[in-house]
């Protein structure tokens, strides 16, 4: 998935999309700047697949490797355009970019969907498909650690075709390479963002042109694009077929990335770069290798490059590098977002987050996820060395996200749309027919690789999911001991509890307004005091990416008023980071028995130690794993925006 643009600005309401001008020009030329922004953000990832898919599907190391022969040529070439059809223009661009969670698409905005609307007696079918959801977002993780060792891998290696002493000299440049990558992206990507789109738009220009010189020296590669062949292949020579679909499939890595980011971009920007410019770029190039390798079998070793006039074979290298790059970089972000999305929705533990621009809405930057992915990447290039072997484990990934985002887009269909089942059977079997034997092929690739993206799926799906079930227990354990408010405030307002009542605002952070505050429960039994005013704070993340600014607080005054306790709920979206000040800001004075003193308010925050218990909860390992994920808990303070001289922090614990 590539990076989801969105945030909030900085009165704490939603960001809005990019504006349209007014006038015909103007509105135009918003649209082209929204179609070359797609184009440098989107499409980099399926538009470097042509870099290595044909020359994988005919390696003569793979374990079952596909004979150089005239037929399979024609076949191989002919099953690449179709299944970018399939995947790509059908199951994205015409169908699955049709559903969105408030503009925004992914398989994120799909799980929201699922939830929103599955009805009650489907409990069962919902929890499995989010289930499902949650692994394949987790296999996103390992596409992030793939995409960029085998995008800059074959980028490098086309060095090996100019002079082949520099072979050697391959993976330590990737290395460096990769590294100053990790490294530059506490920076933020805004200013080298504007060069995306142009840089794109010459890279497409260049693979589709050199394809064409392919084509035009044997112009009967053109009959790939029949059907026939590609179903011919697969029927007459299905064993050479079916192994070749697990390298066939790297045509349409980057898929899922159209769907992730039309949130920002919109589907129009996006199909229009896809139908116009990238599809028959990448359609040109692969019929053009296939003519080359036609031509003569030797070329299968770097048919890419090969097709590159002698002349041009240096720029097409750095070309191809700056693209490989923009395409790692999409990967690398839309891990970030991923991250935080599953954050805000409970899979995983608040993370320390960093708004990298201003004007570009939505770049973030998350350390923890940089570091592990940048130690995770330059693994994987120094242990497979060459984007031949690093390929038996991509498609994997690939092909188990696509299918779980097939599956979910036509149960939301179902669901929101009401379409009748017999379509949405028919439909469903065809698309999820083909998805499925890509995964079958790749499967016969586990024990040469294709094991790596399922263990780190499976790994992600163990975090996420126990995270989730221990922030259960500890939030059912947790209001255990904080007690029911009302009776809480009750007992403030009869005097029951003896306190000095002491001029200020006090904000207190909590889940929600069913039970008290530790923290003001400690401040009240301990310290005996209480503000003038005092506002119980609670965060609600919605399913939804972004919550409007006149939709973003509720105000309750618990039932009683002129006593200087209210509650207040802040509503924000998955992709939106909460901030406590300037959301309070926002309070009507009338709403809050009087002005808030934020300037001197103090804020109170409960920070919870936890401990392993003897309770049967969880599994003794999913206890360890559970403590263990805690530790990168981001501050909380820094988290929700909060001045570090004016915040309280006041401690429990609690066992899982």
């Amino acid at each position: 998935m590539a990076d989801q643009r969105h945030g909030t600005t900085s009165d704490g309401g939603s960001a809005s999309r990019p504006a349209e001008a007014h006038g015909p020009s103007a509105h135009d030329s918003v649209r082209l700047a929204l179609v070359i922004g797609a184009l440098g953000v989107v499409f980099g990832d399926i538009g470097t697949s042509p870099i290595y898919t044909l020359q994988t599907v005919f390696n003569p190391s793979d374990p079952h490797p596909v004979p150089v022969t005239t037929q399979n040529v024609y076949g191989v070439v002919s099953l690449v355009f179709w299944s970018v059809v399939i995947i790509v223009l059908v199951t994205y661009v015409l169908l699955a970019m049709r559903v969105d969670n408030d503009g925004e698409g992914g398989i994120m905005a799909l799980i929201t969907l699922v939830r929103r609307w599955s009805s009650k007696r489907a409990r069962r079918t919902t929890a499995l498909l989010v289930a499902l959801g949650i692994f394949g977002a987790s296999l996103f993780f390992g596409d992030s650690m793939i995409t960029p060792a085998i995008s800059v891998l074959s980028a490098v290696e086309g060095l090996k075709v100019v002079e082949p002493s520099l072979e050697s000299a391959v993976v330590p440049i990737t290395a460096v390479i990769i590294i100053v990558l990790f490294l530059v992206q506490r920076r933020g990507t805004a200013a080298v963002g504007r060069v995306f789109g142009p840089v794109m738009i010459a890279w497409f220009a260049a693979i589709g042109a050199c394809g064409v010189a392919g084509i035009a020296d044997h112009p009967a590669i053109l009959r790939a694009l029949s059907p026939t062949y590609a179903l011919g292949f697969l029927v007459g020579h299905f064993g050479t077929a079916f192994f070749a679909l697990a390298a066939v499939v790297l045509a349409v890595t980057g898929a899922e990335a159209l769907y992730a980011d039309m949130g920002h971009f919109g589907r129009r920007s996006i199909t229009r770069g896809w139908l116009f410019l990238v599809f028959p770029a990448c359609v040109l190039s692969y019929l053009g290798q296939g003519a080359l390798i036609l031509a003569d079998p030797r070329n299968i070793s770097s048919p890419f490059f090969l097709l590159v006039p002698d002349w041009g074979r240096w720029p097409m290298i750095v070309l191809a590098t700056a693209a490989t790059v923009i395409a790692s970089q999409a990967v690398i972000t839309g891990a970030y977002s991923v991250a935080s999305q599953a954050a805000q929705l409970g899979y995983l533990p608040r993370l320390r987050i960093a708004h990298t621009s201003e004007s570009t809405i939505g770049q973030i930057y998350v350390p923890w996820i940089n570091w592990l992915l940048m130690v995770s990447v330059l693994t994987l290039v120094f242990a497979f060395r060459s984007s031949a072997a690093l390929a038996f484990a991509f498609g994997m990934a690939v092909t188990g996200t696509i299918t779980i985002s097939t599956l979910l887009f036509f149960y939301v269909a179902r669901a929101k749309w009401g379409t009748p089942k017999w379509l949405v059977a028919i439909g469903a079997s065809v698309l999820l027919f083909v998805d499925l034997l890509f995964v079958a092929a790749n499967m016969t690739k586990l024990v040469h690789g294709a094991w790596l993206p399922l263990l780190i799926g499976l790994t992600a799906f163990t975090v996420m999911t126990t995270w989730q079930r221990g922030r259960e227990l500890v939030t059912a354990e947790r209001a255990r001991q904080e007690g029911p408010l009302p009776e809480f405030i009750d007992q403030l307002r009869s005097g029951k509890v003896s306190t000095l009542r002491i001029p200020g605002t006090a904000v207190f952070l909590n889940r929600g307004k069913q039970t008290a505050p530790l923290a003001m429960r400690a401040n009240v039994e301990h310290n005996h005091v209480r503000h003038d005013q005092v506002v119980i704070l609670s965060i609600q993340t919605e399913t939804v990416p972004r919550v409007p600014a006149d939709q973003r607080v509720v105000v309750d005054d618990l039932g009683y008023t002129d006593d200087g306790i209210i509650h207040v709920t802040a509503r924000f979206g998955y992709m939106e980071t909460p901030d406590v000040p300037g959301t309070l800001a926002m309070l009507d004075p009338a709403r809050t028995e009087g002005p808030l003193d934020l300037d001197q308010a103090s804020y109170f925050l409960s920070k919870i130690d936890l401990r392993r218990g003897k309770a049967h909860t969880m599994a003794p390992w999913r206890k360890r794993l559970f403590l263990a994920t805690s530790y990168i808990t981001a501050d909380a303070a820094e988290y929700f925006g909060l001045p570090r001289d004016r915040t309280v922090i006041m401690g429990s614990h609690i066992e899982v």
